[in-house]
């Protein structure tokens, strides 16, 4: 539902003038989604909708599509020539400075950054402002309600019940003389998954030796390997309830097939722990203290650790992403690597924390997911793993 009071409120809060909201044949899926137009066929022509952060808001079609945008507020302007429809932006622009679009500089964030850069030059022309709309997004496409906490906790449980199914397979098959496959306990896992009400939108990574140290390894039948005694192997799952707006949780833990691990594989782990712990503190340290924090600060925390342990360059992915009713959602990254994300932190988003060391031979990869509730308060779930798990030790 269109929330026009809570777009406008969001606006004041933000300091902008106004949201300008442009879609051409269902491209800027974002805009269409705060519009309530996600089941609405696209149109064929070009329409803007401006959300003044006070007033009414003012729409601007055309001619042979004047109804596209009829289920909103707000005074209509109709062009027919292109010249009309520049004059239109100029006109429903009138009065604003500073006006947030679906827009980043130098396209510094391509998950904010979907409206065309011409149109965005055709908006700058009318003596305005374009800053990103990415946290305004936030607020309405990322933000969880206490329902959908809950079914986070939820789906957390089912989730870390999974690696206890995971280890205490691998090592009955080991015990037995009968290694299971990679794709063997993913599949177990997914078993698990809908013998317990969930739905996920891909198979786990459960990866040993090298595969692990592939940060998006795919076990495929006849090209997997045997969880095998002396390997390293790393489970990496997420999945939420099968139920609506239900929200993931995602997770990696780290296990080892024998009774003790070696000191090889528990150096780079205590590293990846370490650089986790450092992203949490930075987040709990700046929500405590009132501070606002941007997910890049936290993908530096995290990274700094690593890097001064000296596996930088063996750490080739973002910090973490945005949690939501998909497993990458519209929210923050924990990003300065692949992208400068300097979106805000806000109450109500979850993303996760998962920094890794890859190395040709092994990788070591530690997840946990991050909310902060509406209060400022940062909940830590998934269980932090803080020791490579012996797996034929304890179970």
């Amino acid at each position: 539902m269109f929330a026009l009071d809570a777009i406008q409120a969001a606006l004041r809060e933000f300091g902008f003038d106004a949201w300008l909201l442009y879609d051409f044949r269902g491209r800027n899926t974002t805009a269409r989604a705060v519009l309530d137009m996600q089941e609405m066929i696209p149109g064929s022509r070009r329409f803007f909708y401006l959300v003044p952060a006070n007033g009414e808001p003012r729409k601007l079609v055309h001619r042979i599509e004047q109804g596209a945008i009829d289920h909103l507020p707000g005074n209509k302007h109709v062009y027919l020539r292109w010249q009309e429809l520049e004059a239109g932006v100029k006109e429903i622009l009138s009065g604003c400075k500073r006006v947030a679009m679906e827009y980043s500089p130098r396209n510094a964030n391509p998950y904010v950054s979907v409206v065309d850069g011409g149109t965005v030059e055709l908006v700058k022309s009318s003596g305005v402002e374009v800053v990103p709309s990415g946290d305004l997004i936030q607020l309405f496409e990322a933000t969880w309600d206490d329902a959908q906490w809950e079914m986070h906790l939820e789906a957390d449980g089912h989730c870390q019940a999974a690696f206890e199914l995971a280890w205490k397979m691998i090592a009955e098959a080991v015990r037995a003389g009968k290694p299971r496959r990679e794709v063997e306990v993913q599949r177990a896992i997914m078993d698990h998954f809908a013998s317990h009400g969930m739905t996920t939108y891909h198979p786990p990574i459960v990866g040993v030796g090298p595969h692990g140290g592939d940060p998006h390894y795919e076990p495929s039948p006849g090209s997997d390997a045997d969880v095998a005694e002396g390997e390293l192997v790393l489970v990496d799952l997420w999945a939420k309830m099968d139920r609506p707006r239900a929200v993931y949780s995602d997770i990696t833990k780290m296990g080892f097939v024998g009774e003790t691990v070696p000191e090889k594989y528990t150096k780079i782990f205590d590293i990846v722990a370490a650089a986790r712990d450092a992203g949490v503190a930075c987040v709990r340290d700046a929500f405590a203290a009132g501070r606002p924090v941007r997910g890049y600060e936290v993908d530096d925390a995290t990274r700094k650790v690593i890097t001064d342990a000296g596996y930088g360059a063996d750490f080739v992915h973002r910090t973490g992403h945005s949690i939501g009713e998909e497993t990458h959602g519209n929210g923050t990254h924990m990003d300065n690597l692949e992208t400068h994300d300097d979106r805000l932190i806000l109450r109500r988003t979850c993303f996760s924390i998962e920094p890794g060391i890859y190395k040709p031979e092994f990788g070591v990869r530690c997840e946990v997911d991050v909310y902060i509730d509406g209060d400022g308060g940062v909940h830590v779930t998934g269980g932090v793993q803080d020791r490579v798990l012996p797996i034929l030790a304890e179970y």
